[in-house]
Protein backbone atom coordinates (compact mmCIF):
# COMPACT_ATOMS: atom_id res chain seq x y z
CA UNK A 1 0.00 0.00 0.00
CA UNK A 2 0.88 3.28 -0.31
CA UNK A 3 -0.37 6.94 0.25
CA UNK A 4 -0.15 9.83 -2.42
CA UNK A 5 1.84 13.01 -1.40
CA UNK A 6 -1.47 16.09 -1.55
CA UNK A 7 -0.12 19.23 -1.50
CA UNK A 8 -3.21 20.40 0.25
CA UNK A 9 -3.03 18.57 2.74
CA UNK A 10 -1.47 19.78 6.10
CA UNK A 11 1.21 17.47 7.92
CA UNK A 12 -1.84 15.96 9.63
CA UNK A 13 -3.71 14.65 7.03
CA UNK A 14 -7.13 14.50 8.36
CA UNK A 15 -7.12 18.42 7.53
CA UNK A 16 -6.24 20.81 4.73
CA UNK A 17 -3.83 23.31 5.04
CA UNK A 18 -6.56 25.77 4.91
CA UNK A 19 -7.94 25.06 7.26
CA UNK A 20 -4.90 24.35 9.49
CA UNK A 21 -4.33 27.73 8.77
CA UNK A 22 -7.53 29.18 9.79
CA UNK A 23 -7.08 27.20 13.27
CA UNK A 24 -3.79 29.21 13.28
CA UNK A 25 -5.27 32.96 12.75
CA UNK A 26 -7.83 31.79 15.43
CA UNK A 27 -5.25 30.97 18.48
CA UNK A 28 -3.26 34.35 17.98
CA UNK A 29 -6.35 35.99 19.63
CA UNK A 30 -8.07 33.05 21.38
CA UNK A 31 -6.68 30.47 23.98
CA UNK A 32 -6.28 26.68 22.62
CA UNK A 33 -9.25 25.67 24.66
CA UNK A 34 -11.49 28.46 23.54
CA UNK A 35 -10.69 27.20 20.03
CA UNK A 36 -10.95 23.91 20.58
CA UNK A 37 -14.34 24.05 22.06
CA UNK A 38 -15.51 26.62 19.06
CA UNK A 39 -14.48 23.85 16.10
CA UNK A 40 -15.27 20.85 18.05
CA UNK A 41 -11.77 19.27 17.85
CA UNK A 42 -9.31 17.38 20.67
CA UNK A 43 -7.17 20.13 22.78
CA UNK A 44 -4.19 18.33 21.10
CA UNK A 45 -5.34 19.29 17.97
CA UNK A 46 -5.43 22.55 17.97
CA UNK A 47 -2.30 22.51 19.80
CA UNK A 48 -0.94 20.54 16.71
CA UNK A 49 -2.03 22.77 13.95
CA UNK A 50 -1.09 25.85 15.96
CA UNK A 51 2.63 24.54 16.17
CA UNK A 52 2.20 23.91 12.13
CA UNK A 53 1.14 27.38 11.59
CA UNK A 54 3.72 29.27 13.79
CA UNK A 55 6.58 26.90 12.41
CA UNK A 56 5.26 28.61 9.03
CA UNK A 57 5.69 31.81 10.36
CA UNK A 58 8.82 31.37 11.61
CA UNK A 59 10.04 30.27 7.66
CA UNK A 60 8.30 33.16 6.26
CA UNK A 61 10.59 35.33 8.97
CA UNK A 62 13.81 34.05 8.55
CA UNK A 63 16.87 36.50 7.96
CA UNK A 64 15.09 39.59 9.87
CA UNK A 65 17.24 43.05 9.86
CA UNK A 66 15.69 44.87 12.07
CA UNK A 67 16.32 48.61 12.29
CA UNK A 68 14.18 49.59 15.28
CA UNK A 69 13.83 46.69 18.09
CA UNK A 70 11.67 45.86 20.94
CA UNK A 71 13.01 43.81 24.16
CA UNK A 72 10.85 42.56 26.81
CA UNK A 73 10.93 39.80 29.30
CA UNK A 74 8.13 36.90 29.93
CA UNK A 75 7.88 34.88 32.66
CA UNK A 76 7.05 30.97 31.31
CA UNK A 77 6.29 29.45 35.21
CA UNK A 78 6.02 30.56 38.71
CA UNK A 79 9.57 31.10 40.25
CA UNK A 80 11.19 34.10 38.24
CA UNK A 81 11.97 31.53 35.06
CA UNK A 82 12.22 34.18 32.61
CA UNK A 83 12.72 34.15 28.70
CA UNK A 84 13.57 37.12 26.39
CA UNK A 85 11.56 38.40 23.21
CA UNK A 86 12.72 40.52 21.10
CA UNK A 87 10.34 42.29 17.98
CA UNK A 88 11.25 44.06 15.21
CA UNK A 89 9.13 47.48 15.95
CA UNK A 90 8.60 48.21 11.88
CA UNK A 91 7.33 45.30 10.77
CA UNK A 92 5.12 44.70 14.18
CA UNK A 93 6.15 40.75 14.61
CA UNK A 94 8.44 39.30 17.00
CA UNK A 95 11.62 37.69 15.90
CA UNK A 96 13.50 36.43 18.76
CA UNK A 97 12.66 34.12 21.81
CA UNK A 98 15.16 32.85 23.44
CA UNK A 99 17.90 32.57 26.26
CA UNK A 100 18.04 31.38 29.62
CA UNK A 101 17.30 33.76 32.01
CA UNK A 102 17.41 37.77 31.60
CA UNK A 103 20.74 38.24 32.30
CA UNK A 104 23.03 39.94 29.75
CA UNK A 105 24.49 36.54 28.27
CA UNK A 106 20.63 35.36 27.53
CA UNK A 107 20.73 39.16 25.49
CA UNK A 108 23.73 38.72 24.12
CA UNK A 109 22.34 35.13 22.31
CA UNK A 110 20.26 37.44 20.47
CA UNK A 111 22.78 39.34 18.78
CA UNK A 112 25.24 36.32 18.35
CA UNK A 113 21.90 35.14 16.22
CA UNK A 114 21.23 38.02 14.29
CA UNK A 115 24.97 37.86 13.54
CA UNK A 116 27.61 41.01 13.84
CA UNK A 117 26.73 43.00 10.50
CA UNK A 118 22.81 43.32 10.96
CA UNK A 119 24.03 44.16 14.86
CA UNK A 120 25.29 47.09 13.34
CA UNK A 121 21.93 47.81 11.30
CA UNK A 122 20.00 48.39 14.41
CA UNK A 123 19.07 52.29 15.14
CA UNK A 124 16.96 52.18 18.08
CA UNK A 125 16.05 49.34 20.73
CA UNK A 126 13.47 50.12 23.17
CA UNK A 127 13.34 48.32 26.41
CA UNK A 128 12.26 48.67 30.29
CA UNK A 129 15.00 49.82 32.68
CA UNK A 130 16.49 46.55 33.22
CA UNK A 131 20.61 47.20 33.28
CA UNK A 132 21.77 43.41 31.95
CA UNK A 133 19.01 44.73 28.52
CA UNK A 134 20.96 47.87 28.21
CA UNK A 135 24.34 46.51 28.69
CA UNK A 136 24.21 43.99 26.09
CA UNK A 137 22.86 46.13 23.67
CA UNK A 138 25.45 49.26 24.21
CA UNK A 139 28.05 46.49 23.79
CA UNK A 140 27.00 44.99 20.48
CA UNK A 141 24.80 47.63 19.02
CA UNK A 142 26.67 51.09 20.59
CA UNK A 143 25.28 52.83 17.53
CA UNK A 144 21.63 52.23 18.25
CA UNK A 145 19.64 54.87 20.43
CA UNK A 146 17.83 53.33 23.49
CA UNK A 147 14.80 54.90 24.78
CA UNK A 148 12.93 53.40 28.06
CA UNK A 149 9.13 52.88 27.72
CA UNK A 150 6.59 55.05 29.26
CA UNK A 151 4.98 52.60 31.38
CA UNK A 152 8.15 51.45 33.32
CA UNK A 153 9.41 54.87 33.65
CA UNK A 154 5.94 55.65 35.38
CA UNK A 155 6.03 52.56 37.33
CA UNK A 156 9.26 53.67 38.90
CA UNK A 157 7.66 56.38 39.60
CA UNK A 158 4.93 54.64 41.38
CA UNK A 159 6.63 52.88 43.46
CA UNK A 160 8.47 55.98 45.27
CA UNK A 161 4.82 57.06 45.32
CA UNK A 162 4.00 53.57 47.50
CA UNK A 163 7.23 54.42 49.51
CA UNK A 164 6.24 57.96 50.90
CA UNK A 165 2.69 56.30 51.88
CA UNK A 166 4.83 53.27 54.06
CA UNK A 167 6.67 56.17 55.27
CA UNK A 168 3.82 58.44 56.06
CA UNK A 169 1.71 55.54 57.53
CA UNK A 170 4.42 54.68 59.88
CA UNK A 171 5.68 58.62 61.12
CA UNK A 172 1.97 59.01 61.97
CA UNK A 173 -0.72 58.21 64.83
CA UNK A 174 -3.94 57.66 65.15
CA UNK A 175 -6.38 59.94 63.15
CA UNK A 176 -3.83 61.19 60.41
CA UNK A 177 -2.86 57.15 59.80
CA UNK A 178 -6.46 56.09 59.14
CA UNK A 179 -6.52 58.58 56.09
CA UNK A 180 -3.63 56.70 55.02
CA UNK A 181 -4.90 52.86 55.63
CA UNK A 182 -6.41 50.74 52.71
CA UNK A 183 -5.65 53.88 50.20
CA UNK A 184 -2.88 52.46 48.24
CA UNK A 185 -5.22 51.32 45.18
CA UNK A 186 -6.88 54.69 44.93
CA UNK A 187 -3.22 56.43 45.03
CA UNK A 188 -1.69 54.32 42.90
CA UNK A 189 -4.37 54.45 40.33
CA UNK A 190 -4.64 56.94 37.17
CA UNK A 191 -6.55 59.22 38.08
CA UNK A 192 -9.27 58.60 34.87
CA UNK A 193 -9.51 54.35 36.35
CA UNK A 194 -10.82 55.88 39.69
CA UNK A 195 -14.47 55.86 40.22
CA UNK A 196 -16.40 58.54 41.64
CA UNK A 197 -16.43 57.05 45.13
CA UNK A 198 -12.80 56.45 44.47
CA UNK A 199 -11.42 59.78 43.48
CA UNK A 200 -13.47 61.38 46.23
CA UNK A 201 -11.16 59.05 48.73
CA UNK A 202 -8.48 59.95 47.04
CA UNK A 203 -9.41 63.85 47.05
CA UNK A 204 -10.09 63.46 51.15
CA UNK A 205 -6.79 61.39 51.71
CA UNK A 206 -4.54 64.51 49.86
CA UNK A 207 -5.96 67.13 51.68
CA UNK A 208 -5.03 65.20 55.20
CA UNK A 209 -1.30 64.42 54.12
CA UNK A 210 0.55 67.23 52.51
CA UNK A 211 3.70 65.46 51.64
CA UNK A 212 1.74 62.33 50.33
CA UNK A 213 -0.39 65.34 48.47
CA UNK A 214 3.32 66.75 47.15
CA UNK A 215 4.58 63.12 45.72
CA UNK A 216 1.16 62.57 44.53
CA UNK A 217 1.03 65.96 42.17
CA UNK A 218 5.12 65.64 41.18
CA UNK A 219 4.41 61.57 39.98
CA UNK A 220 0.71 62.98 37.88
CA UNK A 221 2.68 65.95 36.76
CA UNK A 222 5.67 64.01 35.31
CA UNK A 223 3.62 62.55 32.48
CA UNK A 224 3.35 65.65 31.09
CA UNK A 225 6.83 64.94 29.93
CA UNK A 226 5.41 62.70 26.82
CA UNK A 227 3.16 65.36 25.39
CA UNK A 228 5.70 67.49 24.03
CA UNK A 229 7.30 66.55 20.62
CA UNK A 230 10.20 69.58 20.53
CA UNK A 231 13.34 68.16 22.73
CA UNK A 232 14.32 71.30 24.23
CA UNK A 233 10.74 71.95 25.49
CA UNK A 234 10.96 68.19 26.94
CA UNK A 235 14.61 68.76 28.28
CA UNK A 236 14.06 72.21 30.09
CA UNK A 237 10.39 70.84 31.41
CA UNK A 238 12.57 67.55 33.13
CA UNK A 239 15.31 69.40 34.09
CA UNK A 240 12.52 71.95 36.13
CA UNK A 241 10.91 68.88 37.47
CA UNK A 242 13.97 67.38 38.66
CA UNK A 243 15.23 71.03 40.13
CA UNK A 244 11.67 70.82 42.21
CA UNK A 245 12.79 67.72 43.88
CA UNK A 246 15.48 69.68 46.01
CA UNK A 247 13.19 71.05 48.12
CA UNK A 248 10.57 68.57 48.10
CA UNK A 249 12.95 66.15 50.62
CA UNK A 250 10.75 63.48 49.12
CA UNK A 251 14.18 60.83 49.26
CA UNK A 252 11.97 58.20 47.31
CA UNK A 253 11.33 60.32 44.46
Amino acid sequence: MKRERLDFLADNPLYTKRFAWYVGRRCRSSTVSDVARELHLDWHTVKELDKQYMTAQLERARNPAPKAIGIDEISIRKGHTYRIVVSDLIRGRPIWFGGADRSEDSMRQFYDWLGEKKDKGIRLAVMDMWKPFRNATNERAPQAAILFDKFHVMRHLNDALDKVRKMEYARLQGKNRSYIKGQKYVLLSSHENLTLDARRSLKTLLAANKRLNTAYLLKESFGQLWDYRNETWARRFFENWKASLKWQRLKPL
